[in-house]
């Protein structure tokens, strides 16, 4: 259901952002968590196979930006997006399949999942996301991708 979020089309990175202001060591932990793997910064001396994880702020409903080096092949990023949303319990959102720019996929606290339009603006520190709202195909923004239209 949610495509090139669930490959690894990148080699292993993931760009996420979260709907609160969180700590890199809180983030982090709740990814080690939810992957069952050493989770380390950037900056940290490396320990071959861990996963890095990079967090910083930017302002809007999003502030907490994740970016994940290394993730495993092994996991579907949605999957372990809900679980992080879990183990932090804010709502998550990364790229969907879509080649929509507004179009991502929100994983909830409650652990679901669902397809949501964000207003992105790029600033110097990073891209700001607002406005969340659900993809309901009634407006141009919410056109489905090629794809679903098959029938």
């Amino acid at each position: 259901m949610f495509g090139m979020a669930d490959m690894d089309p990148t080699g292993g990175l993931w760009n996420w952002a979260a709907s609160s202001s969180l700590s890199g060591e809180r983030v982090q932990g709740a990814l080690a968590g939810a992957l069952e793997r050493t989770v380390i910064s950037l900056d940290a001396e490396g320990m071959d196979g861990a996963v890095l994880c990079d967090v910083y702020h930017v302002s809007g409903d999003f502030p907490t930006l994740i970016d994940v080096y290394l993730a495993p092949e092994t996991i579907a990023e949605t999957t372990a997006a809900s679980a992080v949303a879990v183990r932090l319990e804010v709502e998550i959102i990364l790229p969907d399949d879509s080649l929509n720019p507004t179009r991502y996929v929100l994983a909830d606290p409650a652990g679901g999942l669902r397809h949501v339009h964000v207003d992105e603006v790029e600033t110097d520190d990073g891209p700001e996301r607002r406005h969340v709202r659900p993809c309901t195909g009634d407006d141009p923004a919410c056109a489905a991708a090629p794809e679903d239209k098959a029938a």
